[in-house]
């Protein structure tokens, strides 16, 4: 072969990186792509076949509401629960996922009622039957659009069979769950305080309570002691102060503290505006005396007498509005709950409006008046008050309160007033305030079949992710009042069963129970509204001595029993499931409702893991919200930057806790995504042409290609435990830093020469390729469950790739004889050494001394041990340098040097030799070659052997 003429004569020899695969991803474009050939090859349904008789994994979805687009925390929990379904494949486990909906409840009846009240309609006028219809229609509609949206983002499952809790056969389960604790004598009618929606109309549970800033009215009111346990008492007023004056009409009560200091103070001069007087004798906690008389306006008073709390056992007030209709007496009575917080030491005890109050108020046989209606106003039975309103139909504040006080004024037993901003509980839905009403409900008891304490032992044999769930949920359990499952509502499932009119007893005929589940399985429950009630009654009882239940089911109970009518009624789950996982509100909600369901008709949870994750903020920390112009759309974010990018910021966030996500944050992701790529793309373009042909054995690899595969064990070690820890974030940092640190800034760099120059036939180059394809197929399979489409575009675009998914793939098998903690070390000390050439070399081309690491020939002044250690390798392969000079000696003044890896220095000179014209390496050899006058040996070689190849 003649010399070349020109100095790009060898550019055709050089092997440069080839592959189709984009450094541009373009995933907003390449994705829907992925997307439609996985559905037209049923990936899914490939993927259950392959896993056929493999070990079960299954994770049980907790069904968001239809009723509306998808937001980024739906986004944040489906990705969370496909990067585990598919790493628990990928280890060989048979991981199916049913996609669920929550279809009945509030907030799609509220959708509805909203586009009613636009149209200046009364949903009240609308036949039952018609308006449930136009809710299942909405539900079934926000089923499709969301189902396509979770799909965008890559969610793999079967979405063609999802569960909803409106189908016939759910909605007959969900009646079967109630009927087994109304069996057991769990379930119970009974009159209780509950937080109600004056709005809405119902009663609600906790899990839909949000707790907002409210102002309220505050009054201090004077109880008269008509009947006192001491003397000191005659003739004195009790001091109470409550934030809901309109509760004083179902007033019964005060209550105080056995171990409370109370004194009698009594007025001795007042202020300007002060309903107070001179000589009134005012009983209250002397710890709270100085703010009440500031609110009072008093001047000055002394302090009559002190006495302990146990000494006020037995004392009678007045109501303040006695002579008014309200002629019973109030009695003074010691609470657990009383505390010198705030106030006066003196709690207002109104039964019907409080749960304490309700409790002490059945401990004492305490009367529990009915004052207040289902929209919030006083019944006319309320003397001086009927018809007066708390809140009215917007949620705003009605005349009540108001009222209330104008009277306590006017009869003289106001000591004060004022207002105070606090927390107050409001409908998570309509946003407006509640009120504490007392109304007949079902409730399941937490003790009569010992439900608390077997929900509480279920507790202790779970697992939690992060593992503070577990107390968080202990302590909700421990302390929750028994279970109000029924709801004044229109849209869901009733509590269908039948109470004899003459006694409220419930009819147990498992007959009548079990025509009732028949019927809805075939119909569903609206023929609970359609049907006669003889049809469910049958011939044995006569309808007309029955009452037909038409309250409807707390939603929270519907998908607590989706174990029942989803895990045990599909072949490929079974129960209890490994894993529930949502946010970290569902303690109180989801996993809590399903607990309690499962326990209270199994004994036992439906779940062996917890996994909670926390809310996404704004990247300032900030609840997002349309006002603020801070939400971002996981659908915009798919269209835009792709779901690839999306999945993964929330699996390389730490999702224990709230996570902020916004532009600046989702590059820095997508910037940590393209290094990643870029490895990919690497290694297709490394391995172009590649065959089994080239594959080198393990035991005849160089030892950095050794040192490689140890990493590789490690990480396949570290991939498995983080997937079972469900550290994510560590997962995916760690095979992100491995791609950029050991790879792209470290092991790439320094094979690249090798790999672009030497004869293909090489050893040190088929090695190289050898250890690239193994890379290629760990980091497709480690990154699959989470850049699903990334992985699976690398996957096909493999040398010789045919169309099987990557992810029908298991996580490769890594041979232990790989590992090597000896190489480590030392290739860990050899990283080290190889920092202070790279570091002086740096600075070198800073100061324009090189214009590239190949003009140079350091010299490099190391001990014994590490003199030894680098000339045992072809170190100055791994300093990028075409040669270098290691001197055993300390390193002399002026050497570059790092202080944290001591004894060891650099000088830079200029290598000597010529510029090979194809590696561009400067060697002494070059110009020694006669037909090859400009290359170095290794090049020359090459070319003489490629042109015997041609």
């Amino acid at each position: 072969m003649n010399a070349p003429t020109n100095k790009d004569a060898y550019k055709d020899t050089v092997f440069l990186p080839k592959t189709a695969f984009p450094m541009r991803a373009g995933l907003a474009q390449k994705e829907p792509q992925l997307l439609a050939a996985w559905r037209e090859q049923d990936l899914y349904g490939r993927l259950r076949k392959a896993r056929a008789g493999k070990p079960k994994f299954v994770l049980h979805d907790g069904p968001p509401y239809a009723n509306g687009d998808i937001h980024i925390g739906h986004a944040v929990n489906k990705v969370l629960k496909d990067v585990t379904i598919r790493a628990r494949s990928m280890l060989g486990f048979d991981s199916p996922y049913v996609p669920g909906w929550d279809c009945h409840g509030l907030p799609i009846e509220w959708k509805i009622e909203e586009r009613y009240r636009a149209e200046g309609r009364d949903k009240d006028q609308v036949d039952v039957t018609t308006f449930r219809a136009e809710c299942r229609a909405f539900a079934a509609h926000w089923v499709d659009q969301q189902r396509e949206q979770f799909q965008r983002l890559g969610v793999l499952g079967d979405w063609a069979n999802p569960y909803l809790t409106m189908t016939n056969a759910a909605e007959s389960a969900i009646v079967g769950e109630i009927h087994k604790f109304l069996g057991n004598g769990s379930l119970y009618q009974g009159v209780k305080p509950v937080l109600w929606s004056v709005v809405e109309k119902t009663a609600l549970a906790d899990a839909e309570v949000e707790y907002h800033e409210h102002k309220s009215a505050m009054v201090w009111v004077k109880f008269p002691v008509v009947r006192a346990s001491m003397p000191t008492l005659e003739n004195a007023f009790v001091v109470i102060w409550t934030t809901t004056p309109w509760t004083m009409p179902g007033n019964r009560a005060i209550a105080y503290g056995d171990a409370i200091k109370y004194g009698v103070f009594q007025v001795e001069d007042v202020g300007e505006s002060t309903t107070a007087n001179v000589g009134d004798r005012f009983v209250l906690a002397p710890a709270l005396a100085d703010a009440v008389k500031s609110a009072a306006k008093i001047g000055a008073w002394r302090l009559e007498a002190e006495f302990d709390g146990a000494e006020l056992a037995g004392t009678i007030t007045a109501h303040p509005f006695r002579g008014l209709g309200y002629e019973f007496d109030v009695p003074l009575l010691p609470g657990d709950h009383v505390t010198e917080d705030a106030g006066t030491g003196f709690v207002h005890t109104a039964p019907g409006h409080g749960e304490e109050d309700f409790i002490l108020g059945r401990a004492h046989g305490l009367e529990v008046p009915r004052t207040v209606d289902d929209e919030g106003a006083y019944y006319d039975s309320v003397p001086l008050f009927a018809g007066k309103r708390i809140f009215t139909r917007e949620g705003k504040p009605g005349d009540a309160n108001g009222a209330v006080i104008g009277k306590l004024l006017e009869v003289e037993r106001l000591l004060a007033k004022g207002s105070l901003t606090h927390p107050y509980p409001h409908s998570w839905r309509s946003k407006a305030p509640l009120i504490f009403r007392t109304t007949p409900q079902w409730f399941i008891s937490m003790e009569t079949n010992n439900l608390r304490n077997k929900a509480l032992g279920a507790i202790e044999q779970t697992r939690f992710v992060p593992a503070a769930g577990q107390n968080r949920i202990r302590s909700m359990v421990e302390q929750r009042p028994d279970w109000c499952i029924s709801r004044q509502r229109t849209w869901g499932v009733p509590i269908a069963f039948f109470t004899r009119k003459s006694d409220g007893e419930p009819l147990r005929d498992e007959a009548v129970l079990q025509r009732i589940r028949d019927i809805f399985a075939e119909e569903g429950s609206d023929a609970w509204f359609k049907r006669p009630p003889a049809d469910f009654l049958g011939n044995q009882y006569d309808a007309a001595l029955y009452d037909q239940v038409v309250d409807i089911v707390d939603v929270w109970f519907e998908s607590g029993s989706t174990h029942a009518f989803v895990l045990e009624a599909r072949d490929q789950l079974g129960s209890p499931a490994d894993l529930y996982l949502e946010g970290s509100d569902q303690h109180r909600g989801w996993f809590q409702s399903s607990l309690l369901e499962s326990c209270g008709t199994r004994d036992r949870a439906p779940f062996k893991t917890v996994l909670t994750h926390g809310f996404a903020l704004d990247e300032n920390g900030r609840k997002m919200s349309k006002s603020l112009g801070n939400v971002v759309a996981p659908q915009e974010v798919a269209d835009d930057l792709g779901a690839d990018i999306l999945r993964l910021w929330t699996v390389g966030s730490d999702y224990a806790d709230d996570m902020r996500v916004g532009p600046e944050i989702l590059k820095q992701h997508a910037d940590s995504y393209r290094r990643i790529r870029n490895t990919f793309r690497y290694l297709l373009g490394a391995l172009d042409g590649w065959t089994d042909a080239e594959r080198v054995a393990p035991n005849e690899l160089p030892e950095l290609e050794r040192w490689v595969l140890h990493r590789v064990t490690e990480l396949d070690q570290l991939v498995r435990a983080t997937i079972e820890a469900y550290d994510y974030p560590k997962l995916v940092r760690s095979l992100h830093d491995f791609c950029a640190q050991d790879l792209s800034a470290f092991y790439f760099d320094v094979r690249k020469d090798m790999l672009y120059c030497d004869r293909p036939d090489s050893l040190r180059r088929r090695a190289a390729r050898t250890v690239m394809h193994e890379l290629l197929s760990c980091l497709t399979a480690w990154l699959a469950p989470v850049l699903v489409f990334t992985a699976e575009e690398a996957w096909l675009a493999r040398p010789n790739a045919d169309d099987s998914s990557v992810h029908l793939r298991e996580f490769p098998a890594v041979p232990a004889s790989w590992r090597d903690e000896a190489l480590a070390a030392r290739w860990a000390r050899l990283r080290e050494l190889r920092r202070v050439v790279t570091g002086a070399l740096e600075i070198s081309r800073t100061e324009k001394k090189i214009g590239s690491a190949l003009q140079a020939q350091p010299k490099f002044y190391v001990g014994a041990a590490d003199a030894a250690l680098v000339r045992s390798v072809a170190f100055e392969e791994l300093a990028l340098v075409s040669s270098i000079e290691i001197i055993e000696a300390a390193p002399p003044t002026g050497a570059f040097a790092i202080a944290e890896i001591p004894d060891t220095g650099v000088i830079v000179e200029l290598a000597s030799g010529e510029k090979c014209e194809r590696c561009w390496r400067v060697l002494p050899e070059v110009g020694t070659h006669a037909e090859h006058p400009t290359l170095c040996d290794r090049c020359d070689d090459a070319v003489d052997q490629l042109s015997e190849a041609a």
